[in-house]
């Protein structure tokens, strides 16, 4: 069964679960803000953010869009006195596009499904956590100590589908990875990716580390 959601096309990939900031400075999203903050207290202020495939997150050209997203569920809403909004949002249920139309509102509009969050195959799965757990911490000891960048783990959770998203929010990857994740259909699905991702990353972390370590031995530190 499909629903209308309002569409927020971002060069980036929400996923359940993480923390999504946003400034809304365009009309038209503007709108989007004043018509949630305008639905009853009980109901859920949510809209669809889909990541860009080819195009632009602004002007009136409709960009193309990857066909997985992810709601974003409004937590905190800051109006500025120039007209503008600051959101907190978190990433709540998956959905697949179908149909969008771009007339009958400002904003995009699309028929979506929701998709479950499904554990799959679950002694994989339940059997995947613990290796994924290491490489993960691993791959975040191998950033910091290459200075790349600094990753801010939060306890890693037990539950496959869970643990699937913190990974696929906390790893350092270009956009198509992180799409391809999101539409991954289920957690022991996601998490063998990510196991091999992490992998892959955790070997070349360790490569950048060896041969920096060895340019080190080369400088001589005498200076004469």
């Amino acid at each position: 069964m499909s629903t209308r959601l309002a569409l927020f096309p971002l060069g980036t990939v929400l996923l359940p679960g993480l923390v999504l900031p946003l400034e809304i400075f365009e009309e038209r999203y503007r709108a989007l803000v004043r018509e949630l903050l305008a639905q009853p207290e009980d109901e859920v202020r949510q809209f669809g953010v889909v990541a860009i495939r080819r195009g632009r997150e602004v002007g009136p050209a409709l960009p193309s869009l990857h066909q997985v997203g992810c709601t974003a569920v409004v937590r905190r809403v800051q109006e500025h006195p120039d007209g503008r909004f600051s959101l907190i949002t978190v990433g709540g249920r998956r959905f697949r596009v179908g149909e969008v139309d771009q007339h009958s509102a400002p904003y995009l509009l699309g028929e979506v499904e929701f998709l479950p969050d499904e554990i799959g195959d679950a002694a994989a799965a339940r059997e995947a956590v613990p290796p994924v757990q290491r490489l993960m911490r691993a791959y975040a000891q191998g950033l910091a100590d290459t200075g790349t960048v600094q990753i801010s783990l939060p306890d890693l959770p037990d539950d496959p589908i869970a643990l699937s998203y913190v990974i696929a929010a906390a790893a350092v990857t270009d956009l198509t990875e992180r799409q391809n994740l999101l539409a991954t259909p289920d957690a022991a699905s996601r998490l063998r990716v990510e196991r091999a991702l992490l992998r892959r990353e955790v070997g070349l972390l360790k490569q950048i580390t060896t041969i920096g370590s060895s340019e080190l031995r080369r400088v001589d530190p005498s200076p004469n």
